[in-house]
């Protein structure tokens, strides 16, 4: 049963999945391209004086990729849900039907984690390549909560397009708004250090929230 909920999930993302994945490193690819061309340039060491002292983020073009990603990752996986209130079916099965919603969710976080971490090893094999170690544990810190964004994202995506009453909708909608920004503030690089650890937890809460929209679904309330 739970493979089959599995490959249903699967068959929804797939291409989702691999174009993203696809697109994500072409994009990380360009940002080093790049910085290639500003250090034949510039050379080396004035680039990293821009970096270390002039506030420059090489790597500011990542912001909105992990963003991107869950949309589409998230739309893809649960607007056909909501097609005639498909998602009952799954209701309907010999499974409990908050582990049902678990399981989706689970595959979904699971899949932007495979490439979220697609990019970002590519991100920071790239930087050590270009950049010493201490331009690139910045920048590590710098991009860890765009990631966390992503995952923040999908969650409220999920949320919404799940939730059968619309005023939870805009609710919900507003408080998107109001929470995912906290991930994408401007910073000088490593500003993000101190509140990391606690935004990672936020978005471990959010990832619960599915359950209540669920349990609105399968009580036909509208």
């Amino acid at each position: 049963m739970w493979k089959s909920i599995i490959y249903k999930e699967w068959l929804k993302v797939r291409w989702f999945l691999i174009i993203y994945a696809g697109l994500g490193i072409l994009a990380i690819g360009n940002i080093f391209i790049k910085v290639q061309h500003d250090f034949v340039f510039h050379e080396a060491q004035n680039y990293w004086y821009s970096v270390l002292f002039q506030g420059f983020q090489y790597f500011r073009y990542v912001k909105f990729l992990p963003l991107a990603g869950a949309l589409a990752i998230a739309v893809a996986q649960y607007f056909p849900e909501t097609v005639n209130k498909r998602i009952k079916l799954a209701f309907h099965l010999p499974v409990n039907e908050n582990k049902v919603l678990v399981m989706m969710m689970v595959f979904g976080t699971v899949c932007l984690f495979l490439c979220y971490a697609l990019m970002f090893l590519a991100f920071w094999g790239m930087s050590t390549v270009f950049f010493p170690a201490e331009i690139l544990h910045a920048a590590i810190i710098s991009v860890l909560p765009w990631f966390l964004a992503g995952f923040a994202a999908y969650y409220f995506v999920a949320l919404i397009v799940l939730e059968p009453v619309w005023k939870f909708r805009f609710l919900y909608f507003a408080a998107a708004c109001a929470f995912i920004p906290l991930y994408i503030q401007y910073t000088v690089s490593g500003g993000y250090a101190p509140v990391n650890l606690k935004l990672a937890g936020l978005v471990v809460l959010l990832s619960i929230s599915l359950l209540f929209s669920g349990y609105r679904f399968r009580k036909g309330e509208m």
